[in-house]
Order: structure tokens, then C-alpha cells, then sequence
């Protein structure tokens, strides 16, 4: 069993909000734009991260995160990038993976939009837990914590974190 921490578009902001959450899980992913080495650093220092670079992250970043992870967690299979796609209308890039070997679940940012979505088509659960710093349009600040329990995903949580400009 893994308690799972994701969040996405810190665009170098970290506070003690997000490190209070990060500190009950076992695991955190960050789905990019990570913005400064300090935050994954300040990230890892509090437990084990797995991470993606973004588009406005630059060559430290790129140095320790790859654009994409593909990795197995409890018994699901991960798929994380920073530019995915929805469903059906997945990254043009990325589309021809997805459908040839489907992950179980597939993580992106960038948007700074949270959804989760079910694709009934591939079987896979999507997963955009918004943006959880203040740079970018979105009003409030948001990740989300989950469990993976051998083959189920269960307990999901939308953690919002307050306004975009606020400091909590």
C-alpha cells in the first residue's frame, strides 16, 4: 500500500502547506514544471519523489527529472508526463504509446486545470491535480492525495491549498 502526494506546476513555490501534506504520504510525484532545484530538493528532503521536468523547467531540473516516467507502483502501472492530453484527445506524441500499451493510470499538468477523469476507452484513469503554486491563471491552489492498495486506487482526496495569491 503507497499513500500518494501529486501535485504539479509549483513553478518554484513551496510552502508549509504543501510540505504538511507531503510529510503524511509515503510517496510524492510531481507532474512538472517544478521551477527550482530548491523545491525538488525540499521535496525530497521529506520523502521519496518521483518527477517529471515541465516546460519551464531548466537544465538543473532536466538533469535529475526525465520528461516522462513510466514506473509500477503497488500494481498499477504509471505513465507521467508534464504535456499529456485528455481524453480522447491525448498529445499527438503520445497518443500512438497510449494506445499500444495503456498504462493503468495517466498523469499530466500543465494545464493548471485538476481533473480526474476515467477513460473508458483505453481503461485508464487520468489524473491533473492542478497547479499547487501562485505563478499561472488558476484561482485556487490544488494536488491530490490518493492511495494505490495493490491493484485498487481508493481514498482519493482533491487537497486545495487556498487562493492563487494567498499564503497559508
Amino acid at each position: 500500500m503507497k499513500k500518494v502526494l501529486l501535485l504539479s506546476d509549483t513553478h518554484g513555490y513551496i510552502d508549509d502547506a504543501i510540505c504538511k501534506h507531503a510529510e503524511k504520504a509515503d510517496e510524492i510525484w510531481h507532474a512538472g514544471d517544478i521551477g527550482t532545484v530548491e523545491v525538488f530538493d525540499k521535496l525530497m528532503s521529506i520523502k521519496p519523489v518521483r518527477a517529471v521536468y515541465g516546460n519551464i523547467d531548466g537544465a538543473e531540473i532536466r538533469k535529475v527529472c526525465p520528461k516522462n516516467q513510466r514506473f509500477t507502483c503497488e500494481r498499477r502501472e504509471v505513465w507521467m508526463t508534464h504535456i499529456g492530453g485528455y481524453p480522447p484527445n491525448y498529445t499527438a506524441s503520445l497518443k500512438i504509446a497510449l494506445l499500444q500499451k495503456p498504462p493503468h493510470i495517466f498523469i499530466c499538468g500543465h494545464s493548471h486545470i485538476l481533473k480526474v477523469i476515467y477513460d473508458k476507452n483505453l481503461n485508464i484513469l487520468h489524473l491533473n491535480p492542478g497547479a499547487a503554486g501562485r505563478e499561472g491563471f488558476h484561482k485556487v491552489r490544488t494536488m491530490l492525495r490518493f492511495i494505490i492498495d495493490g491493484d485498487n486506487i481508493r481514498d482519493m482526496d482533491i487537497i486545495e491549498l487556498g487562493a492563487r495569491g494567498s499564503i497559508e
